[in-house]
């Protein structure tokens, strides 16, 4: 989701980046996601009551996380999906709700991880189940991210795919000179692609927002 630095040359983004491409100019969105956080760090480093301090009546708060969670040689990142990691969803949700707020929650975006007989390998684990089930206990609208874009990736298929994220080779982009193969992280192809995704799903989940998208 992050806005990643560089944006003119880095061919990296996240989807919530180019987010903005697709509401009209009323629209205020903040992206506070940043690269490498688990829902565990995010509060740690006092990310999450940042968010929380400012929040007001009638805000969004859109809540991914999941792919950093799973980062069990890392005890500053890692959560058990079960406990911890399901915790910190709800605490996001309630307190999102304490301030006015509509929270949203989203399972991951899936990696692109298609084995040698083409088949998309699923690689989250337990994290979208939990989110779904969050999602289902506390009536909270849900995203299936995780669904929406094994979709995508399966459209484009095992070879095709690679332009929805950040495969160079050594001197092709100048950003990556020595190269680069990253199945997790979105070009502005796949970043655009997922933000439309979700634009299409938020019309549908929340009609009361179709006014702020563009045509």
């Amino acid at each position: 989701m992050a806005d990643k630095v560089n944006p003119t040359k880095n061919p990296e983004h996240g989807w919530l980046q180019v987010f903005p491409l697709l509401v009209t100019p009323d629209v205020k969105i903040v992206n506070k996601a940043v690269n490498g956080r688990s829902t565990k760090s995010f509060i740690e480093e006092n990310r999450w009551d940042s968010i929380r301090k400012m929040l007001k009546k009638g805000d969004y708060v859109f809540i991914q996380f999941g792919h950093n969670d799973q980062k069990t040689e890392d005890p500053k990142r890692y959560t058990n999906p079960h406990t911890t990691y399901r915790h910190n969803l709800i605490r996001f949700v309630n307190e999102a709700r304490e301030k006015g707020a509509v929270p949203i929650l989203f399972s991951s975006i899936v990696r692109r991880n298609f084995n040698a007989q083409g088949v998309l390998i699923a690689t989250h684990g337990e994290y979208p189940q939990e989110a779904r089930l969050v999602a289902n206990e506390l009536k909270v609208p849900f995203i299936d991210l995780e669904y929406d874009t094994e979709l995508l990736e399966i459209s484009y298929g095992p070879e095709k795919s690679k332009a929805l994220h950040l495969h160079f080779q050594a001197g092709e982009n100048p950003y990556f000179p020595d190269g680069k193969s990253d199945d997790t992280h979105l070009s502005f192809e796949g970043a655009e692609a997922v933000a439309k995704i979700v634009a299409g799903d938020l019309k549908k989940l929340q009609p009361q927002l179709k006014k702020y998208f563009k045509d």
